[in-house]
């Protein structure tokens, strides 16, 4: 049975009920979740299993399973008291609202980096300290300008939203796929879109704000030539708005 993920639909959901599926030695899965799970160059989410009986469960990482299973890495230090976890049992889930709010801003932010950047892209992190975009193209590029261009979009505050296409819109329209690493998951139909109003239209599974000017103030910190054809660029957010 695969996990329903909440975070698709409403990415500002701290928390939810939740039951039970099943424990494995390190890991919980849910039938409905808020923890986004490690794709898409996201880092997965971390938090908490709060149990009826007032028992906390950390979870330090959350990661995709089996057949669209959702599974929530539990500190090892508490991994004994999983066997004490039936199916059906039900809990609420919460995540670590400051990393996964670090997250959104800065995927956000790579879409508006591939706004200003027209260059596929052959290689993506975002973490909540700091995020990178790998872009395919031997030009040199330029820190200020990019900090600059940043700057703008975020400002000009633009709405962030998500839809979904078809398969077959997407294939009439192959220029929506920006990344050469990752390409969107087939076979369900229909492909999940997140539209910069004005700014940036492609495929992405992610978490992401309501509005570019949630981002807040950003720097490009590095821009290295990692090979001929690879130019890395790393953003941070700028010291006031780290937090």
């Amino acid at each position: 049975m695969s996990t329903q993920d909440l975070f698709r639909e409403d990415a500002q959901l701290r928390e939810c009920s939740a039951t039970v599926l099943r424990v494995e030695a390190d890991a919980v899965i849910l039938d409905r979740t808020v923890f986004y799970p490690l794709g898409g160059g996201q880092a997965g989410d971390a938090g908490e299993l709060l149990l009826a009986d007032g028992r906390v469960l950390r979870v330090l990482d959350t990661r995709k399973g089996e057949g669209g299973e959702i599974r929530h890495l539990i500190d090892p230090a508490q991994a004994d008291g999983l066997a004490e976890l039936p199916p059906g049992q039900p809990l609420q889930a919460r995540i670590d609202w400051a990393r996964r709010f670090a997250h959104m801003r800065f995927h956000t932010a790579t879409h508006l980096l591939c706004a200003l950047v027209p260059h596929p892209v052959d290689g993506c992190s975002i973490t909540a300290g700091y995020a990178r975009l790998d872009f395919h193209t031997a030009e040199p590029l330029d820190k200020d300008a990019l900090t600059a261009g940043l700057a703008r979009l975020v400002a000009a505050a633009h709405p962030v939203s998500h839809r979904w296409i078809s398969e077959d819109e997407l294939d009439a329209n192959p220029g929506l796929v920006r990344s050469m690493s990752v390409q969107p998951p087939r076979g369900l139909g229909r492909v999940r879109v997140i539209d910069v109003a004005g700014v940036d239209l492609q495929p992405c599974g992610g978490t992401h704000v309501a509005n570019t000017a949630d981002i807040g103030p950003l720097l490009v910190t590095k821009i290295e030539k990692k090979s001929a054809m690879t130019r890395r660029v790393v953003l941070g957010f700028a010291p006031s708005a780290a937090g």
